[in-house]
């Protein structure tokens, strides 16, 4: 039997319009209902009503010709950014939405997270829960991956311990090489070491292309020391091969240990391998890289003696450390003699010479590079057009940064995140708040995700021109999307500080709020600076009470911190509270093996040293300035003393 429809059905879907209002006008109200709906993403409360709009609005896009997948995908990243701090609207948000949970949903909707992994995490949660779905290994590796970059370590082993419960048959050694980079990013040797070895109990063993990988993580991260202290702990368990070779003889380069390079070079010609194009183009650029340009000249020589012909990639990395040392017109000269020699450029060429002209003041040159690119039939990336947007922002030309991300648009070559972090920046600079908010909107419709470095620009711009109640609500969407997991330091105390010198104290309260609550990671650093915030603000007792949460979370405040609270304390003759804090202190001095009294001294001496430079700093401000108005007070008095410029017996020998 049909089910009976509510009063509410038949207006919403429009049937019970025809007898009010004619054909042509029932369409028009009925689309502009929609795009309101639309336009709002979704609804407050969620009832059947909002189920139907989304039903009708997925159908609508269907019938506009929008392909149904990727306004799925972008539909339920809406419904994240909308409720993702509240869980139980999330999950009746994201059931009610009507996007069917297809394969490759998941992994799509990850990836439009970008580096917001609070919303990542919570729909791969929901949709793993779903009794209709399985998330896929690649929706596995996306989320481990994601964590991993979070450097939420726990969540992401948790994550690979549930797999190997439930569906151990997506464990794959590449699950474990994400782990490995992850881990080796973050400078953890030991845990990368550890993943290694951890791999058997997960039913993954451990070869030389996973070790190749753990090598080349180390190296590219700067652990060159460790990578070549394992390469020859572990030659017995993984048999040396060239890609093992190659990315320690990368990472001495790219440090520019030419030395340690070479006797990579031994050792590799000892185990019996014969360096190829990789290996002569890893040297080359480490010659680059320490400027050392006529040794790389040199090494294209013997790439030609040894029948190992250059290849594009040669020929840019030594363009490239040319363009970066302003040189040129040898930049041009090495452009030639790659196309003599029947080498034919890439994009990375072209837009290595862009960005050389750019920096060096030549914009029109580069845009000559930028044309001569499309004759070769190479499209431009955004990489190609970033630094004529980084030229014009040194220059605090806007209209042509608009003028050429419209350009960009029209040519379909979509902007970046880079390039939309330049114009936000310089918009803000120069005052234009609306603009930029513009222009984010925009960047969000164009399928991108701002990241931490987006946030901060916006924020900064914000507290910079005085809008801190929209700086904190960018700010708040930030700590939100999971972006802010170990602080930003700088944008932090711009904030907070700004908040407490225009009296906004419960405001800065909520951040601080917002910040615990969302579990970042909050060390002895960040708590110092809300501490010294308050108290710069004479907030004293709000600086206890948060400095007794700090010693609740096991964290000892620094000195400074210690002696700048007992004196503000001090003037209010409030004893017990710094009693209190002082036995607190004394206790997990002792713990640490600290003495108090060494402390407490400490303490005094960094805030008198902070003190007098902080005096003479301002007595140094105050005589410029008073040097300033004498001379341009006598300058005034003496016109007599200015040189006429068209005065020729000034000139007169």
């Amino acid at each position: 039997m049909e089910s009976r429809k509510p009063e509410w059905f038949s207006f919403w879907t429009g049937e019970d319009l025809s007898g009010i209002f004619p054909g042509k006008l029932r369409k028009k109200i009925m689309q502009r209902i929609l795009s309101r709906c639309r336009r709002r993403n979704f609804p407050r409360t969620l009832s059947s009503t909002h189920r139907l709009i989304f039903r009708r609005d997925v159908s609508a896009s269907a019938e506009g010709g929008v392909d149904s997948f990727s306004a799925d995908v972008e539909r339920t990243y809406r419904i994240l950014r909308k409720f993702h701090s509240r869980p139980p609207k999330l999950a009746l948000a994201l059931r009610d939405s009507g996007v069917e949970l297809r394969p490759g949903l998941v992994e799509r909707v990850i990836s439009r997270c970008g580096d917001a992994g609070t919303l990542a995490f919570r729909y791969f949660s929901w949709a793993s829960r779903h009794p209709d779905h399985q998330p896929s290994p690649g929706a596995h590796r996306a989320m481990v991956r994601v964590l991993s970059k979070m450097r939420h370590f726990g969540p992401a082993w948790a994550l690979v311990d549930e797999i190997r419960r439930e569906t151990p048959d997506l464990l794959t050694p590449d699950l474990f090489i994400g782990l490995i980079r992850r881990f080796a990013a973050a400078r953890m040797v030991a845990k990368a070491v550890e993943v290694l070895d951890e791999m058997p109990k997960y039913g993954c063993e451990a070869d030389e292309h996973v070790f190749g990988c753990l090598l080349d993580a180390l190296c590219k991260k700067g652990s060159v020391k460790e990578a070549a202290s394992l390469f020859q702990d572990m030659k017995e368990q993984f048999p040396p091969n060239l890609k093992h070779f190659t990315s320690l003889l990368y990472g001495w380069c790219k440090l520019g240990k030419l030395m340690e390079a070479k006797f990579v070079l031994v050792q590799m010609k000892d185990a019996g391998f014969e360096p190829d194009v990789v290996v002569f183009n890893t040297l080359l650029g480490g010659f680059a890289a320490a400027g050392k340009m006529e040794d790389g000249y040199e090494l294209l020589k013997e790439m030609r003696r040894r029948g190992c012909e250059p290849t594009v990639v040669s020929y840019t990395t030594l363009i490239q450390a040319l363009c970066s040392r302003d040189r040129m017109d040898e930049a041009m000269l090495m452009f030639v003699e790659m196309r003599r020699n029947g080498c034919a450029a890439d994009a990375v060429t072209y837009s290595t010479l862009i960005s050389g002209f750019c920096k060096s003041g030549k914009v029109d040159r580069g845009y000559e590079f930028l044309d001569a690119m499309v004759e070769q039939g190479l499209r431009p990336d955004p990489s190609a057009y970033f630094h004529f947007f980084a030229s014009y922002e040194k220059k605090d030309k806007l209209e042509e940064c608009l003028e050429l991300m419209s350009k960009m648009s029209k040519s379909g070559c979509l902007p970046d995140l880079s390039i939309y972090n330049i114009v936000i920046r310089l918009i803000c600079k120069l005052g234009e708040l609306k603009q930029a908010i513009t222009i984010w909107n925009e960047m969000e419709a164009s399928g991108l995700s701002p990241g931490l470095d987006t946030f901060v620009i916006m924020v900064h711009g914000f507290v910079e021109q005085g809008s801190l109640i929209e700086a904190c609500t960018y700010f708040k969407d930030m700590v939100g999307r999971g972006l802010f997991t170990t602080p930003q330091y700088g944008i932090l105390k711009d904030l907070l500080n700004a908040l407490l010198r225009d009296e906004k104290l419960e405001l800065a309260k909520e951040v601080w709020s917002c910040i615990l609550n969302n579990g970042c990671e909050l060390n002895v650093y960040a708590w110092t600076i809300w501490i010294h915030a308050l108290l710069s603000r004479k907030h004293v007792k709000e600086a206890s009470l948060y400095c007794l949460n700090m010693l609740d979370a096991g964290l000892m405040p620094q000195p400074s911190t210690f002696a700048k609270l007992m004196k503000g304390l001090k003037k209010l003759y409030n004893r017990l509270i710094a009693a209190e804090i002082t036995e607190r202190v004394r206790k997990m001095a002792e713990e640490m093996h600290i003495t108090f009294k060494m402390y407490k001294r400490r303490g005094v001496r960094d805030l008198e040293e902070k003190a007098k430079a902080q005096a003479k700093a301002k007595r140094k401000r105050k005589k410029e300035k008073s040097h300033r108005r004498r001379f341009n007070h006598q300058h005034s008095r003496n016109p007599s003393n200015q040189v006429d410029p068209f005065d020729e017996e000034t000139y007169i020998p």
